[in-house]
């Protein structure tokens, strides 16, 4: 989109996500993946999958298969692409068509991935996820009890990777991760000697006996604290900047923005930028969030709205403020976690809602 005709600016710092991808792989003797979920958590694939292949990341995950299908047209062929919800009804050529690799997370999925490596004759790689605790994907006990009398439950399948997922990695003291990591040790005796994950992005920073054989950072590429609480080790990887539509000089008792709510205590400078939960700025900042100008912080007013929302720049210089001009609402002043803080949600959330009207640059 051209950047004249766009409401704001939204630029993706490729150099940032290459450096954090290097500072984890260098924290653990484990190979290390990406994740590129939700378009690399919205900051768009089609870049970022590019530069981390160039950073040297071999393996990726993807959500869905829609997703790893156009993934597979952005990488290398060597680089390995697993599929976390696994092979829908009906897929499994799918995967194997576009070599990508599903992970397998209850007895449906195996005996899909099974037949098709009967009506091949030949085995088929998978990774095999077992369910340690968080109950969302994995195969649940009931289900390995069920699988465990069977020698040949895995027959045709070359389980290239076991995996599990951490349900509290976040919260270092928690004492479901130890509680997590021991279930899944034992589960992996199910499958000697094959290559282990369980660290995804706070997990890395949980230790060396969290890391296994690779690790599965998503959000820390992006720049997302993975140690809530603590100083973020890791560099921003993207910044907002929103255009200013027009300013104008309220009075006392005047009301900015839907509903009334915010009413005017003495005369103010009210800005309107064009940015709004249409673009996927969330409208819990009503009221609550924050731009920045110059790094000096002025807070919304008002409800946010479908394409805009009010800003109070009383006490900006005027030439500093005029139509055209950009404001800051997330990046080096207003870090993606604090945006977050404020619209009472994750970073995961704000990232991946970054909406599609923006011009986009990388950098």
């Amino acid at each position: 989109m051209d950047a004249s005709r766009a409401g704001a600016r939204l630029t993706v710092d490729l150099g940032a996500i290459r450096a954090n991808y290097r500072q984890l792989a260098n924290m653990s003797r484990a190979s290390c993946a990406a994740v590129m979920k939700a378009d690399a958590y919205g900051l768009g694939m089609e870049q970022v999958a590019p530069a981390l292949a160039l950073e040297g990341c071999k393996v990726f995950f993807t959500a869905h298969l829609q997703e790893a299908i156009a993934l597979r047209q952005l990488v290398p062929e060597h680089c390995l692409i697993y599929v976390l919800h696994g092979p829908p009804p009906g897929t499994a050529r799918d995967f194997f068509q576009y070599d990508l690799t599903p992970v397998l997370n209850d007895p449906g999925q195996l005996q899909e991935w099974r037949a098709l490596a009967l009506k091949l004759g030949r085995e088929l790689p998978a990774a095999i996820q077992f369910d340690t605790g968080m109950s969302r994907m994995g195969f649940a006990p009931s289900d390995l009890a069920a699988l465990g009398s069977r020698s040949d439950w895995l027959a045709g399948v070359r389980p290239t990777l076991v995996m599990s997922h951490l349900a509290c990695a976040d919260e270092p003291d928690s004492p479901m991760n130890e509680a997590q990591r021991r279930r899944f040790n034992t589960l992996r005796e199910l499958l000697p000697g094959v290559p282990a994950s369980l660290a995804n992005s706070s997990g890395v920073f949980l230790g060396p006996e969290y890391h296994y054989d690779l690790l599965r950072p998503g959000a820390a590429l992006y720049g997302i604290n993975p140690q809530p609480g603590r100083p973020n080790p890791l560099r921003q990887a993207v910044s907002l900047h929103a255009r200013v539509v027009q300013v104008r000089t309220v009075r006392d008792g005047d009301v900015v923005g839907y509903g009334a709510h915010h009413v005017c205590a003495g005369e103010r400078q009210i800005a309107t930028v064009a940015v709004g939960y249409a673009d996927g700025w969330q409208r819990s900042l009503s009221g609550r969030g924050q731009a920045a100008i110059d790094d000096v912080i002025v807070p919304v007013v008002g409800r946010v709205s479908m394409d805009s929302m009010g800003i109070d720049v009383t006490g900006i210089p005027a030439e500093r403020v005029v139509p055209g001009a950009e404001l800051e609402l997330m990046g080096a002043t207003l870090p993606v976690d604090e945006v977050a803080a404020l619209a009472g949600t994750i970073g995961y959330e704000v990232l991946t809602r970054l909406g599609s009207r923006f011009h986009r640059r990388y950098v």
